[in-house]
């Protein structure tokens, strides 16, 4: 049974190394049907989502996909130098299975998170909104401070 695995083309990294970790986390992922860590359904703060980055010249775009979210789920911090974007999803079928009404509930739950380097954003021009299932920030950049070149004369 684990002795046929799909070929992993790496490109030119070659063989990654043994790492048996990674390895139950493959054999768990195939027996439990891909839902990591357990297979209960629910996704834990290790769970992603996916984000595109555009830059606009003067600005940047950021595109994350959240379906199925409501605003209020949906959390943007800023700390330092990082921003984190946190989405969370609540279960609302435990209350519903006492009742025996679900035959297979498929859609995750849990906590979502990225965080992201802003060291050359200016914070306080940045802008969210949130649309069908989009969260778009626009980010302006920073302002770079060009130094005037000039000589010091030796006496």
């Amino acid at each position: 049974m684990f002795e046929l695995r799909p070929f992993e083309h790496r490109g030119n990294r070659g063989m990654r190394p043994y790492d048996p970790f990674r390895e139950m986390e493959e054999m768990e992922r195939a027996f439990f049907g891909g839902r990591p860590f357990g297979g209960t359904g629910a996704f834990n703060d290790l769970a992603e989502f996916k984000t595109d980055i555009q830059d606009l010249g003067d600005a940047y775009l950021l595109e994350a996909d959240l379906p199925g979210f409501r605003k209020e789920d949906i959390h943007i911090d800023l700390d330092g130098e990082t921003m984190t974007i946190v989405a969370e999803r609540h279960s609302e079928h435990e209350e519903k299975d006492k009742e025996d009404r679900y035959l297979r509930c498929e859609r995750s739950y849990g906590s979502y998170r990225r965080s992201f380097d802003i060291s050359g954003i200016e914070e306080s021009g940045m802008k969210a909104e949130y649309s069908d299932g989009v969260l778009k920030l626009t980010m302006p950049k920073k302002q770079q401070t060009v130094s005037s070149a000039r000589r010091i004369e030796i006496q």
